[in-house]
């Protein structure tokens, strides 16, 4: 009788283990199922980047503006340049035409 009541008991404890574990591992699927959508959330906002990152950002877009000007400047030191041979090669022609 007392070996049938430990049994019984057993199951008991076992039923209620089972019930709370299962209880526990929806808690944490729920948990993780929420903490995926906060870091989307998180990464949409670029709420998850570190300073590191933000300044490393800022400067990748501040040395794309100084290539930008460069580019600018180089162009319009060309177009000087050869308006300036252009000038000199008109003087020739003159020069020769006299």
């Amino acid at each position: 009788m007392n070996l049938r009541l430990d049994m019984d008991v057993q199951k008991l404890k076992t039923k209620k283990l089972k019930k709370g574990k299962n209880k526990a591992e929806g808690d944490f699927d729920s948990l993780k199922t929420d903490y995926k959508r906060l870091r989307c959330s998180m990464k949409a906002a670029g709420l998850g980047k570190t300073s590191d990152q933000n300044e490393k950002g800022e400067l990748k877009a501040r040395v794309a503006e100084f290539e930008k000007t460069l580019h600018q400047y180089r162009n319009r030191n060309s177009v000087i340049e050869l308006r300036a041979s252009l000038d000199k090669i008109e003087q020739m022609k003159r020069r020769n035409q006299v």
